[in-house]
């Protein structure tokens, strides 16, 4: 079976400010939130970047004992959850976290969820989801791993506690 390609903007293969421990990161390509104030405006246009192969990237990541686990970052994850689903189960099977960053929240992560499957699974891989648009108005350099006060830090009980249904 053949990797699935994945557009990113770049790789991070030794990060400490993504997530807790040292980690791999991602940057996917293409983003229509376009938030003002943006860390990484490279990013918004979704035919920039490199095509990748989810493999090569999984290659390095084992290649290096010491990293955590792997975050995805943007651009928006949730533009092409199929690869990152693949990249997030195999990076689980090594007994490694996963994060997810997305400028959608989790109650819109859902909504997109019931017309493609792959955004409810990559939410379920998740250890932890950062979402919500970044808000320059917002801006707090003491938040953990965020950087605006309006987004949240979602473990993964908190993820299916958002789901549809989860309430009734």
């Amino acid at each position: 079976m053949r990797a699935p390609l994945l557009r990113v903007s770049g790789i991070v293969p030794e990060s400490v400010v993504d997530g807790p421990g040292l980690r791999y990161v991602v940057f996917t390509q293409g983003c229509p939130h376009r938030c003002k104030g943006c860390h990484n405006p490279e990013t918004h246009d979704p035919g920039g970047g490199s095509l990748l192969d989810a493999r090569t990237m999984l290659e390095q990541f084992r290649a290096n004992p010491l990293l955590a686990g792997m975050t995805f970052s943007g651009g928006e994850p949730f533009l092409q959850p199929g690869p990152l689903c693949f990249l997030a189960s195999r990076v689980r099977e090594e007994g490694k976290t996963v994060i997810v960053y997305s400028g959608y929240t989790l109650e819109n992560l859902w909504s997109l969820a019931a017309g493609n499957p792959d955004v409810g699974v990559l939410l379920s891989l998740a250890d932890t989801l950062i979402d919500g648009p970044y808000i320059e108005e917002l801006r707090d350099l003491n938040l953990r791993f965020r950087g605006s006060s309006n987004q949240r830090e979602l473990s993964p009980e908190d993820i299916r506690r958002g789901a549809p249904g989860a309430f009734s």
